[in-house]
């Protein structure tokens, strides 16, 4: 109602901008981020990846299959052919490939030297957790013992928290453990 009588005084002064659903303007990010971010977030955050500790002489024997395809330190892989035989050697000498996802990056010899210079850790944080040297009130407890009151032996199957149930909701974990469901005695 407000709408038709605002059309029908004259347009000179008025700015009228009519908006159902105000958008939320966000700060652009760079794609290639914004992508990591969402794979990330997909798939996790361990990748299945070979773990790889590169050797001592691994500069010498990227620069000796580069000068094999007659390129040198400061040379750009201009063409895709030469780029394919130059990763396929150095896949073939190390045992160690470039991920799909990372082909785009390496664009010249020395990226190619940063790639096989990089560890690849395979841990999960949790691993790393447990291999670490903590300090003396930090504990971390790998396998730990979920309470059962059919299989609990210690307190004759007596809860500290007896209306509260044990639910599993891993997939893994369920093989694992089995959870239960407490008898309550209000519905």
């Amino acid at each position: 109602m407000l709408k038709n009588v605002l059309f029908t005084l004259p347009r000179a002064n008025f700015q009228i901008n009519i908006i159902r659903h105000a958008q939320k303007r966000y700060p652009k990010i760079d794609k290639k981020l914004q992508a990591a971010a969402e794979s990330l977030a997909a798939r996790g955050f361990l990748r299945p990846n070979k773990p790889w500790e590169p050797p001592s002489n691994i500069n010498e024997t990227i620069l000796k299959i580069c000068a094999d395809h007659g390129l040198n330190l400061d040379s750009d892989f201009e063409n895709l052919e030469v780029k394919f035989k130059v990763l396929k050697a150095c896949f073939e000498e190390t045992g160690h490939g470039i991920p799909n996802s990372l082909l785009h990056t390496i664009e010249c010899v020395e990226d190619l030297q940063n790639f096989y210079e990089t560890p690849v850790d395979v841990l999960t944080p949790f691993d790393a957790l447990k291999k670490m040297e903590l300090p003396k009130n930090l504990h971390v407890q790998e396998d730990y013992v979920r309470f059962h009151p059919d299989k609990d032996t210690l307190f004759n199957g007596q809860s500290a928290f007896p209306k509260s149930s044990t639910i599993v909701t891993g997939l893994k974990t369920r093989r694992k453990y089995e959870g239960y469901s407490a008898k309550r005695s209000w519905p």
